[in-house]
């Protein structure tokens, strides 16, 4: 009971929080330095034991908040989130040191260096270096230092659930604020393409993204920590909250990310679980199904149907678009026709968008992971993608008792196919497929020994 009024609480306090920082943004900054101390303090303090759990907490938290805080300027700088998730893995390094077997993500590591001095001859006389740089490398940084700390690390199930809690927490914040500050969808969507105001005001891929990881960890929870009747509804309205905004953004990636890892987990999730278990997936699995379509519904009546026509690929006129991917695809054969061009060392680090500036006049950043790996890289993101992609299953292959794996490796890769690595959110993703998930230790219940007499 106590724990179920502490998950209560904390979400009570987050959707406060939400209201007040729409209602004094300056409190945003007060609410960063407040987290950033607050998990220092924590990391710092805890038993040595416990530090790995407190550094993914604290990391989870960030990850969670960036986009926030990026919506909100509570963040001392646009990267803030990522380098504060470096640092924090950092500390859980010095703490805990790292697993000899992880040593792949060192070499893809080393990997990501010859770009950049390939880029310091081929981006152009205009180009800021340092911030270009920073900008495309910081991603794949976070995400190789994560797999590296989060490696064959030992968390429990239980653990698990509450690093992916504290993802949560400020993304319910998020959907408070964004609820505050578009309270009628009516008044700013006038077309089907992803809008900005529909979305607190920030850019409407990345605001998606963060609101679709509120639905898989929501979505999780639901079936595997709802107890009682009333954690189940509570559970499955906060889902529907979350979606419902994540939806009327009009940016389709992160939904149809979520929902992709949200079904990827339920099947192993129902194949991990005993027969009495299974029959409380399949009716938990009514009322998910029951809140998504309800929640469907609403969305098509506030938009007037626009959410209908955007995921069918149409216009607000009901014309069929020329493509599904909104210029993305354009992107992806942009790049590989750079990987083509400069197969062995790359184009270099961020001057696919470099080129965009001087060909088109606007740098349109790379959408897709994958295809600007291999232009920047050239043959060492040929090594890098055969990392990313087949370490994690190699370690799959002795562990198989970890039903998140394969939804956290699918949120990742759908993640960076849509987005590419703009937030901390799939480098920490990807860190926790690779963790070591055992089971909750039952406490042993010993007879008291009596003494007789005779």
């Amino acid at each position: 009971m106590k724990t179920n009024i502490t998950y209560i609480s904390a979400i009570g306090f987050h959707a406060a929080l939400g209201v007040f920082i729409y209602l004094n943004e300056t409190l945003a900054k007060v609410y960063f330095f407040g987290a950033v101390f607050y998990f220092l303090y924590r990391i710092i303090s805890v038993a040595d034991s416990l530090k790995t759990y407190e550094v993914l907490k604290a990391c989870a938290y960030f990850v969670g908040a960036e986009v926030f805080l990026r919506t909100t300027k509570g963040a001392i700088s646009y990267e803030a989130g990522k380098y504060i998730v470096i640092v924090f893995i950092l500390i859980g390094m010095f703490y805990k040191g790292l697993s000899g077997k992880g040593y792949p993500y060192f070499i893809y590591l080393m990997f990501l260096i010859p770009s950049i001095f390939v880029a310091s001859t081929t981006l152009s006389f205009d180009a800021n270096f340092r911030t270009n740089i920073a900008f495309v490398l910081s991603g794949p940084v976070c995400l190789g230092l994560a797999a590296l700390f989060c490696y064959d690390k030992r968390v429990t199930f239980h653990q698990m659930s509450q690093i992916m809690l504290f993802m949560a927490l400020p993304i319910i914040a998020h959907t408070a604020y964004v609820y505050l500050y578009t309270p009628n969808l009516r008044d700013v969507l006038t077309s089907a393409a992803s809008n900005r105001a529909a979305s607190g005001g920030w850019g409407a891929n990345q605001v998606a993204a963060a609101l679709g990881l509120g639905m898989f960890v929501m979505a999780v929870r639901l079936f595997t920590k709802s107890p009682n009747l009333g954690l189940k509804l509570l559970n499955a309205t906060i889902l529907g909250l979350i979606t419902f905004r994540a939806i009327t953004t009009l940016s389709r990636g992160g939904v149809i990310a979520a929902v992709m890892a949200i079904l990827i987990f339920l099947f192993y999730y129902y194949r991990h679980s005993r027969a009495k278990k299974r029959n409380e997936v399949i009716a938990i699995f009514g009322l998910f199904c029951i809140s998504l379509v309800m929640t469907w519904f609403v969305s098509i009546n506030q938009t007037d149907g626009l959410v209908n026509l955007r995921y069918a690929n149409k216009d607000h006129l009901g014309r069929d678009k020329q493509g599904l991917t909104t210029g993305r695809a354009e992107l992806f054969e942009e790049e590989l026709e750079g990987f083509v061009a400069s197969p062995f060392w790359g184009i270099g680090s961020s001057r696919a968008k470099d080129q965009r500036i001087e060909e088109d006049g606007q740098g349109v950043t790379s959408h897709s992971e994958l295809s600007r790996t291999l232009a920047e890289h050239g043959i060492f993101g040929v090594v890098i993608l055969l990392i990313l992609i087949f370490k994690p299953l190699d370690m799959r292959a002795k562990n198989r008792q970890n039903y998140y794996f394969y939804a956290f490796l699918a949120f990742w890769f759908l993640t960076i196919n849509h987005m590419s690595m703009r937030i901390a959110m799939p480098a920490f993703i990807y860190g926790l497929a690779l963790l070591h998930v055992t089971h909750d230790k039952r406490p042993i219940h010993r007879k008291q020994l009596t003494n007789s007499t005779n």
